[in-house]
């Protein structure tokens, strides 16, 4: 079963394989107040990450007695962020499903790779690339500054306020009933995001967090 939890700030979370996604992703996690563990089999990519984390450890994750020696079932969260060596990924995924991790992520470099990891018992897959990539598609053919897709073809995603909305209250300028798009928040220049009401009134230049259907929300993104 997914877990739906959030991990609390006490939580410990492990990293195996340091490359740049697994770099970056422990980086973040160590600024954000949780212990983390970082694992490498390369010596130059733990030191690298020494002064930044909580633990690191130079370590071959696919034998089980190095990661029980690490305490690696005692962590909270396991990432596996190894992707260019799929036997390794397997294997680790594997050793961490056996030793009883609660919760496993696992990077894919594709869906294939991505549902052989699901298989063995990851309980989440990431695909860095794949989904970077449907990212961006969207931010370069539009105007939308910033993007992010859910399940069932919903989004959010940061624009320019259109022209049409522009000096007129929310409740009234009919985004959500002409486009079926809803304004959560708005940013004027030089001031921080506050949400939006039906009273706000949108100015020129005036930044929009829109949630809808991702073609509702690109096409009010795609207005003058």
């Amino acid at each position: 079963m997914a877990d739906t939890k959030r991990p609390t700030r006490s939580a410990r979370i492990v990293v195996i394989g340091l490359g740049r996604f697994g770099s970056s992703l422990a980086r973040e996690l160590a600024r954000g107040g949780y212990e983390v563990l970082g694992i490498d089999a390369d010596p130059r990519r733990v030191q690298s990450l020494a002064d930044d984390l909580s633990h690191a450890a130079v370590a071959d994750s696919t034998d089980e007695e190095a990661l029980r020696q690490l305490d690696i079932p005692d962590y909270d969260r396991a990432v596996v962020a190894i992707g260019s060596n799929l036997e390794a990924s397997i294997l680790t995924t594997s050793l961490l499903v056996d030793l009883g991790s609660p919760v496993i992520w696992a990077k894919a470099l594709n869906q294939q790779q991505g549902r052989i990891l699901q298989r063995i018992g990851a309980h989440h897959v990431v695909l860095p690339e794949h989904d970077m990539g449907e990212r961006v598609a969207h931010l370069v053919t539009g105007r939308l500054l910033d993007f992010i897709q859910f399940e069932d073809d919903y989004a959010i995603a940061k624009t320019i306020a259109p022209r049409e909305a522009g000096g007129l209250p929310l409740g009234q300028s009919r985004l959500r009933s002409k486009y079926g798009v809803t304004v959560v928040g708005i940013k004027r220049p030089g001031e921080g995001f506050t949400y939006a009401t039906a009273e706000t009134v949108v100015q020129p230049g005036d930044v929009l967090i829109l949630a809808g259907r991702t073609t509702a929300v690109e096409r009010v993104a795609d207005l003058d």
